[in-house]
């Protein structure tokens, strides 16, 4: 056959060996924004290096291979002792290594460390996301396991080194160990009230013995976990070491691995305790759901954060690939209508990653107890829900988008935009679906005054910058002031917050085009369900081209 019929022509080239920080303009200006001008260049010293990593050709490929072989699970060794263990391709330790030795664990003390930590976790989760499961469970779990400072003196510092150490062993002989989670069980799900697994003291104080089971164990290769049963005074917060002090293995017993939608490499497993499987106690008895909500809070944060990651690489490759791509007489990048679907994404990705970025910037001032910390503290117990419900909600339509904006090309796996589709579900599920992030915003409504409070000071801080922002707060504060039936509408009510919250950041912080886009789109009434439908009078090109990554 004639090798000029397979001349290859009019395609994209990959988009690889490029700075996914330094090439992300809202990223970097959130960073520049939110940290103290003497930890920038440090900051951005770091976060450029990991940048470089994760647009090169190597860690793309590290993704590729860590969903192309997922987790096995090997409950036997060859000798028929029960191991329960989790093996993975070598590309995901390799992951999992470069973000832990990133610091992606380390940001509780640390000054500035949430904003750096979460602009690192957008950078190092676009190339591949399951692996920030156990980043941000073991980043997350830090809070919990300070409410015993025993506890925290051990574990805290493993937790947070920046040394990843596959190997199953001992806190004590371990440089860095790694955290999960287990709370939810078949006949519950998100009501973790309904837990059944049991906890029995021991005759030494704090410990106990768990009997039971768990339908979703997060991370299950982790060296410890988090886990609800219930102890004599109710629901508790339990500590579950995969090998005990004396270098035993704790009856852990692993059923199965999940078959999951989306996330192929990361594992999620079924287990068992059997009734000798020892567990130490994390705060007090019956407290389990208090004493565990700080770690919840923290990962829906990196939900809202991990969507913005596959948001801002969804839109980078629609971008990249209608820059290069001609059809009809043209490029696709300069044609009216795919302009402003571009635009559209883009627009999305933005108010995606300024929320989440804000959100880090509110732990940071908490964490260093100033002056501003209880206002910002209030915030996060009313914004991090409504980020979490807003953003993962419009992660799927928006990476569907972007994949169609590289036609057949995108439905092709070895485009990369198959694996982002998947992935979009699944942070709107985790760590509480949608009602459960709605109703959890309801709940900050009715229990006092400070979240909101902080809310609206939040959202306050832009009134009279943009006439259709300030007519958007003004509809929110007639909704709010009626709290009659608001369970039913609490999806609606949610959705206004985040939307108002997003606006009211990009007028204040964004550029002029930015923030009249998304005002005409998201509040003035002007766009419509689909993207692609903004007003033909705004900056379009401009949202573009702030988008695109030079390569």
């Amino acid at each position: 056959m004639s090798g000029s019929t397979h001349t290859v022509t009019n395609q994209a080239p990959p988009l690889v060996g490029y700075d996914v920080f330094t090439s992300d303009r809202a990223l970097t200006e959130a960073v520049e924004r939110h940290l103290a001008p003497e930890l920038l260049a440090e900051a951005r010293d770091e976060l450029a290096l990991l940048g470089r990593a994760s647009g090169s050709e190597q860690v793309r490929e590290w993704g590729e291979l860590a969903n192309a072989f997922p987790p096995r699970l090997r409950t036997h060794d060859r000798y028929g002792v029960r191991i329960d263990e989790v093996r993975f391709h070598p590309a995901w330790h390799r992951l999992l290594g470069r973000s832990v030795s990133a610091g992606l664990t380390d940001a509780w003390g640390r000054p500035g460390g949430h904003v750096r930590r979460a602009a690192g976790f957008v950078v190092a989760s676009q190339p591949e996301a399951g692996h920030g499961c156990p980043v941000s469970m073991t980043h997350a779990a830090v809070p919990a396991l300070r409410v015993e400072p025993e506890l925290a003196a051990v574990w805290e510092p493993a937790a947070t080194s920046h040394v990843y150490e596959k190997a199953l062993g001992t806190v004590a002989e371990k440089p860095g160990v790694l955290l999960g989670m287990a709370m939810t069980e078949k006949q519950g799900g998100s009501d973790v009230r309904t837990n059944r697994t049991e906890a029995r003291p021991l005759a030494a104080d704090g410990e106990y013995v768990l009997t039971g089971h768990k339908w979703f164990c997060s991370a299950p290769m982790s060296d410890a976990f988090l886990v609800l049963a219930q102890a004599p005074a109710g629901l508790t917060c339990f500590l579950v070491p995969r090998v005990l002090a004396d270098g035993s293995r704790n009856p852990f017993a692993l059923q199965r691995l999940k078959d999951k939608l989306g996330n192929r490499s990361n594992a999620s497993a079924e287990v068992e305790f059997d009734g000798t499987t020892w567990a130490r106690r994390v705060g007090e008895e019956g407290r389990g759901i208090h004493t565990i909500m700080g770690m919840v809070a923290a990962t829906r944060l990196d939900c809202a954060l991990g969507s913005a990651a596959l948001m801002r690489q969804a839109v980078a490759q629609a971008v990249h690939h209608c820059a290069y791509r001609e059809a009809f007489g043209g490029v696709l990048v300069e044609k009216p209508l795919m302009r402003n679907v571009l635009a559209d994404l883009a627009l999305e990705s933005e108010a995606a990653t300024v929320l989440g970025m804000r959100l880090a910037a509110a732990y940071d001032a908490v964490d260093a107890d100033g002056g501003d910390a209880e206002r910002e503290r209030a915030l996060l117990r009313i914004a991090v829900p409504a980020a979490k419900y807003w953003v993962t909600k419009r992660c799927t339509p928006m990476v569907a988008e972007a994949l169609e904006c590289l036609g057949g090309n995108g439905y092709v796996e070895e485009s990369g935009m198959p694996r982002l589709l998947r992935e979009s579900p699944l942070n709107s599920v985790w760590e509480g679906s949608g009602n459960v992030q709605a109703l959890d915003v309801v709940r900050a409504l009715r229990t006092g005054p400070e979240a909101l409070d902080a809310f609206l000071r939040e959202v306050g801080a832009a009134r009279g910058a943009d006439h259709r922002l300030d007519r958007a707060i003004r509809g929110l504060l007639v909704e709010l002031a009626d709290l009659e039936g608001i369970e039913a509408r609490a999806r609606r009510l949610v959705e206004r917050m985040a939307l108002v919250l997003q606006g009211s950041l990009l007028v204040r912080w964004a550029p002029p085009e930015v923030a009249d886009a998304f005002c005409a789109g998201r509040l003035g009434g002007d766009g419509g369900a689909a993207f692609g439908t903004l007003p033909h009078t705004l900056d379009l090109r401009a949202l573009v081209e702030r988008a695109r990554v030079a390569v």
